[in-house]
């Protein structure tokens, strides 16, 4: 365990790994969207991201670099009114929920979340704050918080199947952040 830690520590110089936590750095909206990709490499089917942070911390900007990996070519826009845009994509269906607008978690129940989430698809929350009591829990949870100009991102693992998602993205993270 201890020398995978340091290989790990090797490979990402910019950010802090511990198997269940990588700890790094955004320096701009192109490395957020780069943070994003190297995420998505290892993302299954199944899996929930929660993604937490204040009004313009990159939530969406994270997201948009999750889609694109993963396959879609078009726009990415936040939720905020609609609760949820789906992305068909070839391995998987995408949904990105933003719960900011929503007024009471059971809200949720009416729009049937419960379908959304499943083995077929990955779910990215934003807001998860706001859907607790019904939202299942997260395999990932993103905090990400300003520093300077750009942004530290906080990814902490649940389960085994996040643990994977960021050992996959830590040896992409490289030279990423900025």
């Amino acid at each position: 365990m201890a020398s995978l830690r340091a290989t790990l520590r090797r490979i990402c110089a910019h950010c802090w790994v511990d198997m269940t936590m990588v700890n790094t750095f955004a320096g701009d909206e192109a490395a957020m969207v780069t943070l994003g990709s190297a995420l998505a490499s290892g993302f299954a089917a199944g899996l929930v991201v929660f993604l937490e942070g204040e009004l313009g911390m990159g939530k969406t900007t994270l997201a948009r670099g999750i889609l694109q990996a993963l396959g879609h070519n078009g726009a990415v826009k936040s939720p905020t009114y609609t609760l949820v845009e789906p992305y068909e994509l070839p391995a998987m269906t995408v949904y990105h929920f933003d719960l900011y607008r929503l007024g009471d978690p059971e809200e949720l129940e009416y729009m049937g979340i419960r379908d959304y989430f499943g083995e077929n698809s990955v779910c990215l929350v934003e807001w998860p704050g706001r859907g607790l009591g019904v939202l299942p829990p997260a395999d990932i949870v993103i905090t990400i918080t300003s520093e300077g100009t750009g942004r530290r991102l906080a990814m902490h693992a649940t389960t085994d199947s996040g643990r994977s998602v960021l050992l996959a993205a830590s040896e992409r993270l490289e030279g990423v952040s900025s």
